[in-house]
């Protein structure tokens, strides 16, 4: 609900031009910087304790930050909560862990579109809310609410989920110590090549972050409703096909999985390629709508082929390490973003996010190639 205001909010607590510039920007990457060096930390914890505790203690820190921004009106206090509303709230990684404990392993595709079009869902509405007490109330009600809310959803979690125990560590004879079993579960599978392409993938979707109002309503000359909508139909486009593209890779191996995203990626390269040289705002629309489509089956679908490329004793570290790859790469695109339209303009926005499309190409190939290479000598040693 706060998400799209703090701009707004910040505006009114300083009348110095660098500090609300450093803070407005902050405020967004503070909460994500704090994840990203925490989410594997607290995700060894859940492997050991449970995630469900992880969930609670994520919506606590949430509710418990949330009163503490509703009550501060220092723009520096408010800075470090937004840090610590990262550090101790990180709820998605727990929440992506304790579904795969009690979800069947054919259906993980399905489970994490589900749980990302509940993200999508809750962006949009909230958005929504958050403008409608701004109307009505102030600031100040945004946070209390959202305070309220997740002290409920703490409740909720609590008393209705079902507790699910770690998952038991099977010993190994002659194992290795921890250091180095750790190790190899990065270096003797395709972990940080699929986390590889995720963050790209996600840095390519968050490179017009910053510059997407300047980019519409310089380029296509549209009133501020037709920048919202085409800022919205991409969340709407994953909304609507998240979960298809979830059961139509459902039952797919890896390889068959990573040759139709191939496919996918090179989609999207195109339809950035569209918005970058369309000069006609109902082409603009179309293409981003459909390219929310196709980011249905991106996220997901990878998020699924990297928990089930990690133990069951694990998921919670691998999740709060993808989460924490995610979070840099947040950070990345809307940072090289922002600083690619100031130095070249905002004209070449969307063919920046055409090359990063087809970077991305490159590690989903290697994999597909080292794949097959498994595949024949496996054969091979069998024949």
């Amino acid at each position: 609900m706060s998400g799209p205001f703090w701009p707004m909010y910040l505006r009114g607590l300083t009348d110095s031009e660098a500090l609300f510039s450093f803070a407005s920007i902050a405020v967004y990457i503070g909460p994500m910087l704090g994840i990203m060096l925490t989410s594997a930390f607290w995700g060894r914890i859940g492997d050991c304790h449970g995630h469900k505790l992880m969930m609670i203690r994520a919506l606590a820190g949430l509710s418990l930050t949330q009163l503490g921004l509703a009550l501060c009106s220092d723009i520096w206090v408010i800075l470090l909560l937004r840090f610590l509303q990262g550090v101790f709230a990180g709820y998605i990684a727990p929440a992506q862990a304790y579904g795969v404990s009690i979800e069947a392993p054919t259906r993980r595709a399905r489970l994490f579109a589900i749980l990302q079009i509940s993200t999508n869902v809750g962006s949009l509405l909230g958005a929504v809310v958050g403008g409608l007490i701004l109307d009505y109330a102030t600031f100040f009600w945004i946070n209390i609410i959202a305070s309220a809310l997740c002290a409920v959803c703490t409740v909720v979690a609590a008393l209705t989920l079902p507790n699910v125990p770690p998952a038991a560590k099977t010993p190994i004879v002659g194992a290795a110590p921890q250091a180095k079993r750790s190790g190899s579960l990065w270096q003797s599978s395709p972990l940080l090549p699929l986390l590889g392409v995720m963050g790209i993938l996600l840095l390519a979707r968050m490179l017009p972050q910053t510059s997407f109002s300047l980019y519409v309503s310089s380029v296509f000359q549209v009133s501020h409703s037709v920048v919202g909508l085409c800022y919205g139909l991409l969340a709407l486009g994953f909304i609507l096909s998240a979960s298809p593209w979830a059961q139509y890779f459902e039952g797919r191996n890896r390889q068959q999985t990573l040759h139709r995203l191939t496919y996918i990626i090179i989609g999207c390269a195109g339809l950035s390629a569209v918005a970058a040289i369309t000069r006609q705002p109902i082409v603009f629309v179309g293409a981003y709508f459909i390219w929310g489509v196709l980011l249905g089956a991106t996220t997901p679908v990878l998020m699924a082929q990297i928990s089930k490329a990690a133990g069951n004793a694990q998921q919670g570290y691998v999740m709060g390490v993808a989460q924490s790859a995610l979070q840099l790469a947040s950070i990345a695109g809307i940072s090289v973003g922002g600083l690619l339209s100031q130095v070249y303009g905002l004209q070449y926005t969307y063919l920046f996010v055409c090359a990063a499309y087809l970077l991305a190409l490159i590690p989903i190939v290697a994999l597909r190639t080292r794949g097959t290479l498994v595949q024949s000598g496996e054969t091979a040693a069998g024949d």
